[in-house]
């Protein structure tokens, strides 16, 4: 990511939402969107709750056909931000879930939020020309090396599976690496 900083001009920086995620929470984000998106969405089937919820958050899983990108430590959520920190209009908020949080919304709707298209542009291709890939439904998700990066660039293995983390009273008391 230090290089990536490198390409952007001199007055943005990139302020980092997220990254290795447990699989407790993992768990309690895709209960907590599904539960969103049941009520914005009251006559939505079983089925169709689930693909919705799974377009934002991935499944928990630590299997690795359908590994979790958060659990490996090779996905992080991320935004373009000013030199200050603060983070800058890309058109919705981290986490929104709508068709405008598509990585490429504004590319095809341009006129609607130019400096969010331009910010979108600038998020991506700093963070693609330094080898991570973009979660096209998410223009905060980028991965790195994972089963989800692999996928996206079409390479033959990942360099990071799942981290099982074992976690008592709020405190990580142990870490195993597969």
């Amino acid at each position: 990511m230090q290089h990536a900083l490198t390409l952007l001009p001199k007055d943005y920086s990139l302020l980092l939402y997220d990254g290795y995620r447990p699989f407790q929470v993992q768990q309690y984000l895709f209960s907590h969107f599904s539960k969103q998106l049941a009520r914005i969405m009251p006559y939505a089937t079983e089925q169709e709750l689930l693909q919705a919820t799974k377009k934002y958050v991935a499944l928990p899983s630590v299997d690795a056909a359908h590994l979790a990108p958060h659990l490996t430590g090779g996905a992080i959520d991320i935004t373009l931000a000013d030199r200050q920190g603060k983070a800058l209009d890309l058109g919705t908020a981290f986490d929104e879930m709508n068709e405008k949080s598509a990585t490429r919304y504004f590319e095809h709707n341009p006129k609607e939020n130019p400096e969010a298209c331009q910010h979108r542009r600038l998020l991506y291709n700093c963070m693609t020309r330094v080898g991570f890939s973009n979660y096209a439904e998410e223009w905060w998700h980028y991965d790195f090396h994972n089963v989800a990066w692999a996928r996206r660039v079409q390479a033959k293995t990942a360099c990071y599976g799942a981290i099982q983390v074992t976690i008592l009273d709020h405190e990580i008391k142990e870490i195993r690496y597969q």
